[in-house]
């Protein structure tokens, strides 16, 4: 029986590239660096933003110092404008928490709280553990382990909604069951979009199924 899902936060809670792009050119912009090549567009909406500035430093302690810097005093919540949710996602978690306990396991960091904010999912989320946390983030499976952790919830009865190659990773490592969502990662268990995460869930933890709701009702 599934009792918690956990949620990564780009590519699954909302569409992120253009947001993400435009806030990583604007560090770079301030140090003098060129805009993301396609190799970091890729890797900005799934890697923490420690990884991507590692991969543009190259070495570069110097420009890597910079950019940490840059980050910490720049205001995010003017990308956050640029996010592209499905649909509004707060109804569509309150009916999720009615019966699940709810995750938030994501690489980003220092944005997390401000996002979760502008999103108007603050008071929704039973447990959020992120690249913030000082944890090594995803792949390794520090944060999906925090997050379980933080909710109470055994890994036996989790499930984790990612939509990369290193959210699959990132579950297999922590013992997770994974649900991929979109097309940017292959696996057994897999949706186009959140529309889809009702039916997914009925296949997924028939004890959630509306016959099983309905015995439970009546058994009360």
């Amino acid at each position: 029986m599934i009792e918690l899902l956990m949620f990564d936060a780009d590519g699954v809670l909302f569409d992120s590239y253009e947001s993400n792009i435009a806030y990583y050119n604007a560090i770079f912009a301030r140090i003098g660096e060129p805009p993301l090549d396609d190799q970091e567009r890729v890797a900005s909406i799934s890697y923490a933003a420690g990884q991507v500035f590692e991969m543009r430093a190259r070495g570069r302690r110097e420009v890597l110092s910079r950019m940490y810097e840059t980050a910490r005093n720049l205001d995010s919540t003017p990308f956050f404008k640029l996010l592209r949710p499905p649909f509004e996602l707060r109804p569509f978690m309150l009916e999720l928490k009615r019966r699940y306990r709810l995750g938030l396991a994501t690489n980003r960091s220092s944005t997390v709280a401000a996002l979760v904010a502008h999103l108007g999912l603050a008071d929704v989320f039973d447990a959020i553990a992120s690249a913030h946390d000082k944890v090594r983030p995803k792949p390794a499976p520090d944060i999906l382990a925090l997050c379980l952790k933080r909710a109470g919830v055994t890994r036996e009865r989790a499930l984790y909604l990612g939509d990369s190659p290193i959210d699959r990773e990132a579950a297999q490592a922590a013992g997770v069951e994974f649900l991929a969502v979109g097309d940017r990662v292959e696996h057994r268990n897999r949706i186009a979009t959140l529309e889809e995460l009702d039916a997914a869930l009925a296949r997924l933890d028939p004890a959630d199924s509306p016959i099983a709701s309905a015995l439970k009702a009546s058994s009360r």
